[in-house]
């Protein structure tokens, strides 16, 4: 029995202009936020004050976000062979916390409400509002095609969502209660809009601790990745199959297969990368056998 290796590999770099979309977010986001601190302080509110922290929470997932693509493109070391990807993996994770823990936050914050109203009302509070659905909603424009390549940025894109949103709940529902007087109606929105996020949050959690434990990506139909591989011409047998994410971006595949003829193991192998990288995988190791 004979064996042979092959290593296929293509680089999933982030582009630069994902890069200067997130700085420019980073940016425009801690101007609304000293906006709003400003405003808070002026007016005596509270809740903007503590939005502001909320959204502060925010930028600090988008400066995660952006060293965590700035460390993936680090050249390998000695040590770290696969050079620092890996982080970015860590921080969807820390992320994925993140937002669950500030949706769980507007959840007690909301509920609070029921027994102490909390006035939403107010000219320089509603204005501040609305310049918070234009920031992050402007923010969540910016991410939103980039959202499907990698979970660090549907990460950051959720928690700009999740702000638009309650943003734009408290403007709604201010709105309502100067109408009808019921103070209850800001409770009924922020926790509306808590149900929806809480559903991705815990969906991109689960995401994140999947491939910190190097699981199958969620990205990854495995059961294909066998049936394309079995069958391809020549091969008998798939011995061994493993894939994983080395980061946010590249999935990783090993493979052992073995083959009816030799004489087959170029085009095999040929065969087999080309299908991969149709699967998302850019980094497979092949080792086949003959009988």
């Amino acid at each position: 029995m004979s064996h042979n290796h092959s290593l296929c590999s293509h680089n999933g770099n982030i582009s630069d202009s994902l890069g200067r979309v997130l700085m420019v977010s980073i940016i425009i986001n801690l101007l609304y936020v000293a906006i709003e601190t400003f405003v808070g302080l002026s007016e005596n509110s509270l809740g903007l004050l503590s939005d502001a922290g909320h959204n502060l929470g925010d930028v600090f997932s988008l400066i995660l976000t952006y060293m965590a693509f700035r460390l993936a493109k680090i050249p390998e070391t000695g040590r770290f062979t696969y050079g620092y990807k890996k982080s970015t993996i860590l921080v969807a994770l820390l992320n994925a916390v993140l937002l669950v823990v500030a949706v769980i936050i507007i959840i007690v914050e909301s509920i609070s409400k029921i027994s102490v109203p909390v006035s939403v009302n107010g000219t320089a509070v509603s204005w501040t509002a609305f310049v918070g659905i234009v920031v992050n909603g402007l923010t969540v424009w910016f991410l939103m095609k980039y959202r499907k390549k990698d979970i660090n940025v549907r990460g950051a894109f959720m928690h700009m969502l999740a702000d638009t949103l309650v943003s734009l709940g408290v403007l709604v529902s201010g709105i309502l209660i100067n109408i009808t007087g019921w103070m209850l109606i800001d409770v009924v929105v922020s926790l509306s809009v808590s149900a929806v996020i809480m559903h991705s949050s815990l969906k991109l959690l689960y995401e994140g601790i999947v491939l910190v434990m190097d699981g199958v990506p969620l990205s990854v139909d495995i059961q294909k990745v066998k049936q394309l591989i079995s069958s391809t011409g020549g091969v008998e047998e798939i011995s061994s199959l493993h894939v994983w994410a080395l980061s946010t971006t590249e999935n990783a595949m090993t493979a052992k297969i073995v083959l009816k003829d030799k004489s087959d193991i170029n085009m095999v192998k040929a065969r087999i990368r080309e299908q991969m990288q149709h699967e998302g995988i850019s980094h497979c190791t092949i080792e086949t056998e003959t009988i």
